[in-house]
């Protein structure tokens, strides 16, 4: 087990051209993590991310003998992963897609999340925000997922992508000037949901207390109580 998690990439990739029926596995077991993260966070749907994936991987097995190191193994197969994903995008320009809720920041814009009990105004404004990255550019978007919510350099970001990392930048700073509205308008609903239950406490602390006062063992008591629970 410690070997295959210290072999080089390279080393297993050339193993497989080399009919290793095992290593490829081992180097999909490696990466698949960042790959689902990149994909999901690009496509926003489970069942589009899952798919691309796998025909990236597929396209990554059929394709290794044309590795030729150029490149880190992982930015390769980040690459293919990333290009599966914006022809997803283009693909399916013309059809409308379901909004997935978002978490709390730009940086874990696309993980999933449970927003059931969310307000109704909290849901709304973070759909507004899915549909606006759903709407920005395919090559705007694959930046942002990948400087902004997977937090690779720029420099590894302009490599997986194949441009200058001058034009990684003009992308990200043109997708974010696009979501900046809506991210402050979201970030202020949450602020304001947040502090609604301390004015409820507020609220409630100015009546005057009906119980009787406590007995000085009942307070030593509830004293003991409280100093436990901070230390544990």
């Amino acid at each position: 087990m410690e070997g295959e998690q210290t072999e080089p990439d390279e080393d297993l990739l050339a193993r497989h051209v080399a009919g290793d029926p095992d290593a490829f596995g081992l180097l999909v077991r490696r990466h698949r993590d960042r790959l689902w993260a990149v994909a999901l966070k690009t496509l926003g749907d489970r069942e589009d991310a899952a798919d691309a994936v796998q025909e990236a991987l597929l396209s990554a097995y059929r394709s290794a003998h044309t590795f030729r190191g150029q490149a880190a193994v992982t930015t390769w197969l980040h690459r293919i992963t990333v290009n599966a994903c914006l022809d997803r995008v283009r693909q399916r320009k013309s059809r409308r897609t379901s909004p997935m809720p978002e978490p709390e920041r730009l940086e874990a814009l696309l993980e999933p999340q449970e927003s059931a009990e969310l307000p109704v105004e909290r849901q709304d404004l973070r759909r507004e925000l899915r549909k606006a990255l759903d709407g920005l550019p395919a090559d705007q978007r694959a930046a942002l997922v990948l400087v902004d919510m997977q937090g690779y350099p720029v420099t590894e970001a302009a490599r997986i992508l194949d441009v200058p990392v001058g034009t990684v930048k003009s992308r990200c700073a043109r997708g974010r000037a696009r979501l900046l509205p809506l991210l402050r308008h979201l970030r202020s609903a949450e602020h304001e949901t947040a502090a609604e239950p301390a004015r409820n406490r507020t609220s409630r602390s100015s009546v005057p207390s009906s119980r009787p006062p406590e007995t000085p063992g009942g307070s030593e008591s509830a004293g003991a109580i409280k100093g436990g629970g901070e230390h544990a």
